[in-house]
């Protein structure tokens, strides 16, 4: 049997005495089959190699979306933080405006009040009006972003929104609560001094013998105005400073005998006299509490006593009114 000269014959044996197998195929069409294996293997490589492609950007997406997911979670703890930090510039506000109250310092002005903002807010929906509904028709134009997306990117964009909204109004309140404490420092300082500076205590241990006021003068018999407080007391017991200050004068007066002026300050000044020693001296300067001499009958008296007076603005006033013990 003659082999056709354009086709290809494939022999099987099947035993030494059986007839072998013969196939004959046509080069064309081998030729043909062969192209088309290859055309396969290439197209099963192609596919393969878009199927590693895709897989890795799959993993990639995944891996974008867990960082994503992390830095929502992230944001989210970080707006509770700026949450937690109003509340507590809104308490320290509250305190502010209490030591405002006890300190004496105006409330605020109502065009202070005029510019305040807050509350809870709700996202404008989509379709609105505004920047928010360009900014939304622009992400509906683009035809490969799908419904979760755009919803992601408007919960992004609000998120950011609200969050700078929170920056910016902590900024404006802690300039704010900033001045008002400096302020309350300044002002708190002021009212330190000038209590240290205002008399308040007895300034000798004793009883009253003679009032602030009208009076039947003890020497002539007569009404007279009597512009201190006498205190009993017995001989050489210590006369305190009643407050801080500087002793402005000492001496002996014909009236008052041996006397000692103290300065406080803010228009206050205060005299001790009929003392039997002077211990504060000329120019010093004291603290409530320190001893300024003894306890007398000098100049002008009937007996050991304190004559105590106070002026304010040069006036003389009742002593009784800045003693609080």
């Amino acid at each position: 049997m003659n082999q056709p000269e354009n086709a290809y014959t494939i022999v099987i044996f099947r035993g030494p005495t059986t007839k072998p197998l013969r196939f004959n195929f046509p080069r064309a069409i081998v030729r043909k089959a062969l192209m088309v294996g290859a055309f396969l293997v290439v197209a099963e490589l192609l596919l393969l190699s878009q199927y590693v492609i895709q897989t890795g950007k799959v993993w990639e997406l995944q891996s974008i979306r867990q960082e994503l997911a992390s830095a929502r979670e992230q944001t989210n703890e970080f707006s509770t933080a700026l949450d937690d930090l109003k509340r507590r510039v809104l308490a320290m506000k509250e305190v502010n405006e209490k030591l405002r109250v006890m300190l004496g310092i105006e409330p605020l002005k109502a065009e202070d009040y005029l510019n305040g903002q807050g509350g809870e807010e709700t996202p404008v929906a989509d379709g609105v009006g505004g920047d928010d509904a360009n900014v939304t028709e622009g992400v509906s134009q683009q035809t490969d972003a799908t419904p979760a997306d755009d919803e992601e990117k408007v919960w992004e964009k609000d998120l950011a929104a609200r969050i700078q909204q929170k920056i910016t109004w902590l900024q404006n309140e802690a300039v704010f609560q900033e001045r008002t404490l400096e302020e309350l420092t300044e002002v708190a300082k002021e009212r330190s001094t000038r209590w240290a500076s205002t008399p308040s205590v007895w300034p000798v241990k004793g009883w009253v013998t003679s009032g602030f006021g009208p009076r039947v003068s003890p020497f002539t018999g007569q009404p007279a105005i009597h512009d201190g407080l006498d205190i009993g007391a017995a001989p050489n017991a210590p006369v305190y400073a009643p407050a801080g200050g500087q002793v402005i004068a000492t001496g002996f007066d014909n009236k008052m005998g041996n006397m000692v002026t103290i300065d406080h300050g803010y228009g206050i000044e205060t005299q001790y006299g009929h003392m039997s020693k002077i211990l504060a001296k000329l120019g010093q300067h004291i603290k409530r509490g320190d001893v300024i001499g003894l306890v007398g009958s000098t100049g002008l008296s009937t007996g050991p006593h304190l004559h105590y007076l106070v002026k304010v603005k040069s006036r003389p006033v009742n002593p009784q009114r800045y003693i609080l013990d």
